[in-house]
């Protein structure tokens, strides 16, 4: 039976490196994060905690969305990158917005020798930033943020490093990119049972003023829009009125929204 030193060493020998099976299982547990969570603020933050646990020791990680021409910070393992970020939003350059504006890995050796970003570099020195490492996330080609680390040393990140970064940044993207998806898709079905909760609302006060005035329900709706429209009031509000005041109760929700 493989002792674990000869399993470790197998490994070795089989061209693997050890680091890039906890970052497979760091993404799998990611995985696991995104599926059972209701928040997609509460998987990035956990994506910015993992990448600058797996990457070096004392590392901070900002995580940026992009969406069209604007750049926002979403989840940041400490204030540290957070306000490293910020920076580069509010003066318009550094290593990020390289990253994006490139689609390629930007390293930054020694803050405090940088020439690219004049005016970024010696502000994140100050802050008692070093050196850095700002990777795309890329998802089926198109960038969907940014994955920044910082370090409080200078030459922080090597090769090694630089190479761990990657391997957890590629499907990282994917994950993010897939929450942002099922974000949208909430968000549609949100809309979409809003729309439904209104038309039925207003079908039940259509109904009461067809009873009432003995009309059809062409003039019934006409008569509920003409007062929607003259106090300035929603249709939706103006038909639970009227079906509060026929029932002596709110209009009742329909079967898919909790009461």
């Amino acid at each position: 039976m493989d002792t674990q030193e000869d399993s470790a060493a197998r490994t070795l020998a089989d061209g693997a490196n050890p680091d890039d099976d906890e970052i497979s299982t760091s993404i799998t547990e990611l995985q696991n994060v995104l599926l059972g969570t209701e928040s997609i603020e509460q998987f990035v933050q956990e994506l910015a905690v993992q990448a600058a646990r797996l990457v070096a020791g004392s590392l901070s990680c900002g995580i940026t969305l992009r969406r069209g021409r604007q750049t926002t910070t979403v989840a940041c393992s400490d204030k540290l990158a957070t306000t490293v970020n910020d920076l580069q939003y509010r003066l318009l350059e550094g290593p990020i917005l390289t990253a994006l504006e490139d689609g390629q890995a930007v390293r930054v050796d020694d803050m405090a020798a940088e020439t690219r970003w004049p005016r970024f570099a010696p502000a994140a020195a100050e802050h008692g930033v070093m050196s850095g490492l700002s990777l795309p996330l890329i998802a089926q080609d198109q960038t969907v943020g940014a994955l920044s680390l910082y370090a409080m040393t200078a030459g922080a990140f090597g090769d090694d490093e630089a190479h761990r970064a990657e391997k957890f940044a590629d499907p990282a993207a994917g994950a993010l990119a897939l929450g942002l998806r099922l974000v949208t898709y909430a968000d549609l079905i949100d809309q979409l049972r809003a729309s439904l909760a209104s038309r039925a609302i207003i079908d039940q006060a259509v109904g009461v003023i067809m009873g009432q005035e003995r009309c059809t329900q062409h003039k019934a709706f006409a008569a509920l829009r003409t007062a929607s429209q003259n106090r300035n009031v929603k249709l939706r509000d103006i038909a639970g009125e009227v079906v509060a005041n026929a029932s002596g109760e709110p209009p009742q929700p329909p079967p898919f929204e909790h009461p």
